[in-house]
């Protein structure tokens, strides 16, 4: 039985139950104004959320690379410089109205590196200047020819000019080093050219607008190379010799995850030549920027920069068959404890020798010295390659025993069969692919030691002095924690 029961503040509702006894429902009244307030309140919570998200990315962002919150003052500096032609009176009147093409010459072109900055500067300037000496050119010849010709021999020079521009820039050389400026040579001659239908000053026009341009980059060139500079050689450097510790660690990573051992360190290093694999667009841009920039540093004006890109796609051919490896260990197949123990010795000492090939590249380039124990680390790397070669060629005597004598009459000849098939077929191809995928990394690393030796050739690398070839050679005590390092892994 349901009751309803007046109240002064709403209306109440009264169950009773068979049993005497009765229940009060209150039913949940929320106007209009509460719902709206409680929206409210969570899309500013959410909104508040958000902005704390944002600014700590962009503290981590600064924190880790602290240069990018120094170019971005060093662009407000510059902008603030730049725009003293507008309040300064003297200055305006030198450059007139014209002084914008300071500030946008400063927005466009200043850039995080010194050669990126150089390179769209000069491309700037030399467009800029090229464009304004030819529109002054066309505007004197369309003015000695009549009105009934000026107009006409304004338009097909731009269409002429414009047109074969713009095809300079499929041209891949063009398109590598000169595309900003191939650009701006086309606007600024269109510009000045149709301006200089309507402008009779024309000559004035253009001299201003190429002086504000070259003072924009000349203030662009000098923040860039004396504040805190950023080189893009210096970039790409660093670049080449994380990516060849990366290698390094992700293939002894492999070794040691495929054989269980130190697996939790191996995880650690796996995904390291993946990013060998992603930095191929960034060392061609790098190499195309620091190719702008003056001696700095250990590296002189000529610098073969073109090199660390061989040496790139060098260690790319390397990280696609390490890539191979994660296949290998990935494929689900079960592997043969029996082979995997048969060749662990042999497998670590490749990966092993591999590894410290690697890590002495690295050091050459980072040292900028000729390594007097690559060779000998590139002869341990091929002994260890034909120990594992001949560890495989003696599998063929596992898998055809002799054959056992056995009566006529005998049909069953699976008792001879069984070491055969007591080991799976899948597993083994697993464990010998895994082993020549060893073996083709290292024929790959002798690549990249070429192409290291030609970079110390191009570049001048100093050889070590006798006190430092000394601290570098192997002493009878690392021989023999060597040799007690392939006993245990014998023995494992």
């Amino acid at each position: 039985m349901v009751q309803q029961k007046e109240m002064s503040s709403g209306v109440e509702w009264r169950i009773r139950v068979g049993d005497g006894s009765s229940e009060t429902l209150v039913p949940e009244v929320a106007g209009v104004a509460s719902r709206v307030w409680l929206g409210l309140k969570k899309m500013i919570a959410g909104f508040g959320f958000t902005v704390w998200r944002f600014l700590e990315k962009a503290w981590d962002l600064g924190a880790d690379d602290p240069r990018k919150m120094i170019h971005c003052l060093k662009v407000g500096i510059a902008l603030t410089v730049v725009c003293l032609f507008y309040y300064m009176r003297p200055l305006y009147d030198g450059v007139g109205g014209n002084a914008m093409w300071a500030i946008m010459t400063v927005v466009v072109v200043f850039e995080n590196t010194v050669g990126t900055t150089v390179s769209k500067c000069l491309n700037r300037v030399f467009g800029t200047f090229l464009a304004g000496f030819l529109a002054v050119g066309v505007h004197w010849v369309a003015d000695h020819s009549g009105e009934k010709f000026e107009p006409l021999i304004i338009g097909v020079s731009v269409f002429l000019l414009a047109s074969a521009a713009t095809f300079s820039r499929f041209i891949p050389t063009v398109k590598a080093r000169f595309d900003y400026g191939t650009m701006i040579f086309i606007l600024t001659f269109s510009l000045v050219t149709v301006s200089g239908y309507r402008v009779d000053k024309l000559f004035d026009l253009a001299h201003q607008r190429i002086s504000t341009i070259i003072i924009g980059c000349s203030l662009c060139i000098f923040a860039s190379m004396f504040v805190c500079p950023i080189w893009a050689g210096g970039e790409l450097y660093n670049l080449i010799n994380r990516n060849m510790d990366k290698l390094a660690n992700s293939l002894d990573g492999y070794a040691a995850e495929y054989y269980n051992q130190s697996e939790e360190e191996a995880h650690k290093k796996l995904v390291g030549y993946k990013c060998v694999l992603n930095s191929k667009a960034t060392e061609e841009s790098l190499a195309n920027w620091a190719r702008w920039e003056p001696a700095h540093g250990r590296f002189n004006f000529r610098h073969p920069w073109k090199q660390y890109l061989k040496i790139g796609a060098a260690m790319r051919s390397c990280a696609y068959c390490i890539e191979a490896l994660n296949g290998c260990i990935n494929s689900g197949n079960q592997d043969s404890k029996f082979m995997k123990k048969y060749l662990s010795s042999s497998c670590l000492k490749v990966s092993s020798s591999s590894s410290s090939v690697i890590k002495e590249l690295a050091k050459i380039i980072k040292t900028m010295t000729k390594s007097s124990i690559i060779d000998l680390l590139v002869g341990e790397m091929n002994s260890a390659v034909e120990d594992l070669q001949n560890d495989l060629k003696s599998l063929s005597g596992l898998f055809n025993p002799p054959e056992a004598e056995t009566p006529e009459n005998d049909t069953k000849p699976e008792k001879t069969l069984m070491s055969t098939a007591s080991i799976p077929l899948m597993g083994l191809i697993s464990v010998v692919t895994f082993a020549c995928l060893l073996m083709e990394i290292a024929s790959r690393i002798e690549a990249v030691v070429e192409e290291v030796e030609e970079l110390a050739n191009l570049a001048g690398f100093q050889c070590k002095s006798k006190q430092n070839q000394a601290s570098t050679k192997i002493g009878p005590a690392d021989e023999l924690n060597d040799e007690d390092a392939m006993k245990t892994l014998e023995k494992a």
